[in-house]
């Protein structure tokens, strides 16, 4: 994955989903080739399982849900380990997740801008991501900033 291109991030709709609907529970399905490094996004109110390689395990899924207070945040999670791999190779998947977290967060926030373009107060939404792992030391939920953050580094970056 690495760095963002937008010409390699292909987007599917899964309907009923729009860019209007849904607000709450809508859902992010990100996957990649480490061939071609395309980016593939699935937007939609499921997330899209029959995407997912299974033997990898390498996506990166996330909704929009309501914390605490009513307020719709981003949270993600990148499935680390289920105590399938040993401690060294989760501790690898770990810092591969979180070295290509940014450009995958590029990838959800830039493929769905008519979503934003309908809700720009989103763009200052927390994005949270939560990394699953057995090992302690592994599993934790990360902050990353907003949406809008993203999209700034996106159109600086041309």
């Amino acid at each position: 994955m690495s760095s963002f291109n937008p010409q390699k991030l292909s987007v599917k709709i899964i309907p009923p989903a729009n860019s209007i609907q849904p607000m709450e529970g809508r859902k992010y399905t990100l996957t990649h080739s480490d061939i071609t490094a395309e980016l593939f996004l699935d937007i939609g109110y499921v997330y899209n399982y029959k995407a997912i390689n299974l033997n990898m395990r390498d996506e990166v899924l996330a909704k929009w849900q309501k914390d605490k207070h009513g307020h719709l945040i981003l949270t993600g999670k990148a499935y680390v380990d289920g105590g399938e791999f040993s401690q060294n190779t989760s501790a690898i998947r770990f810092n591969i997740f979180k070295r290509e977290m940014n450009t995958a967060l590029k990838g959800m926030i830039y493929g769905d801008r008519p979503f934003f373009a309908n809700y720009p107060f989103l763009l200052d939404a927390p994005i949270y991501i939560y990394y699953e792992s057995s090992y302690p030391q592994y599993n934790q939920t990360i902050y990353y900033g907003t949406p809008r953050q993203y999209l700034n580094q996106i159109y600086n970056s041309f």
